[in-house]
């Protein structure tokens, strides 16, 4: 089964010249590129955050397999899902899914199920697709998305998913997809958003879990931002570092409601 792109030509370009074009205007860096354990980048259209996507995916060496977790916004399907076709279409080519691994993860976590209704209309991980694609030809993906679920799920989830990736021969790349507060004024949400970021690069991801909730702050991608850095911590990583942060008002012109943008790497 092919998982076919729910938001080409909305959140990002159909037509593959013009995507390729976009992708490359967005990727470049005045750093070099290194290796990191993981990645988080916001998922909105391309015109929004793609500059700050597009930094983060630059910055960072892409392995052959990368494991994504995103939030589910259309709240379908399990808590805790992956999807399980057996490619990922999008304007660029198919890109595979990582069998092996993803069955490994399946049989060695017990809250982890296969279910295509919660990826069918999600944008969170597809949107990161071309830019993956982009910077590693022979990707391999494994999406798992996430629905409600508590701080201690989403740490257990993370040290189950280290446990298993110790055992792994292939690198893997974790990647939380997330945008940051929505729909406040742009001072509020600079405010609200660099408290989160404090407790990200402070590599703190109960803090994270526990400032988002005290204050309210609508970032979608917690639960998948808490869980991969978990799961990186216990693989070793140690350091969260701010890379960019934007907002949609600094695109549209429009600072009495938007949205809030942060990419990061964790090494």
């Amino acid at each position: 089964m092919i998982r076919q792109p729910a938001v080409a030509g909305s959140f990002y370009p159909a037509n593959p010249k013009e995507l390729s074009a976009q992708l490359d205007s967005f990727l470049h860096t005045e750093h070099e590129s290194s290796k990191v354990k993981g990645l988080i980048v916001p998922h909105a259209g391309y015109i929004y955050s793609g500059s700050v996507a597009g930094e983060v995916f630059a910055i960072a060496e892409i392995p052959k397999q990368v494991i994504l977790i995103g939030p589910n916004h259309h709240g379908t399907g399990a808590n805790i899902a992956v999807s399980g076709a057996d490619s990922w279409a999008t304007p660029l080519g198919e890109i595979p899914i990582a069998i092996a691994l993803r069955d490994q993860l399946v049989k060695e976590i017990s809250t982890l199920s296969v279910d295509d209704q919660a990826h069918r209309y999600e944008h969170s991980l597809e949107v990161m697709l071309p830019f993956l694609l982009r910077r590693q030809p022979e990707l391999q993906i494994v999406p798992i998305v996430l629905g409600q679920l508590s701080l201690t799920d989403c740490l257990r989830l993370g040290t189950a998913l280290a446990r298993v990736l110790k055992n792994c021969k292939n690198e893997v790349l974790l990647l939380a997809s997330t945008d940051m507060n929505h729909f406040s004024s742009a001072k509020t949400s600079e405010k609200l958003d660099f408290m989160a970021i404090k407790a990200m690069t402070a590599y703190d991801p109960q803090r994270l879990y526990q400032v988002v909730q005290e204050n309210q702050i609508s970032m979608c991608g917690v639960l998948p931002t808490v869980t991969v850095m978990q799961a990186v911590h216990d693989l070793g990583a140690r350091e969260c570092q701010l890379v960019r942060y934007a907002h949609s008002g600094l695109v549209n012109g429009d600072n009495s409601s938007v949205v809030g943008y942060a990419g990061l790497i964790l090494k």
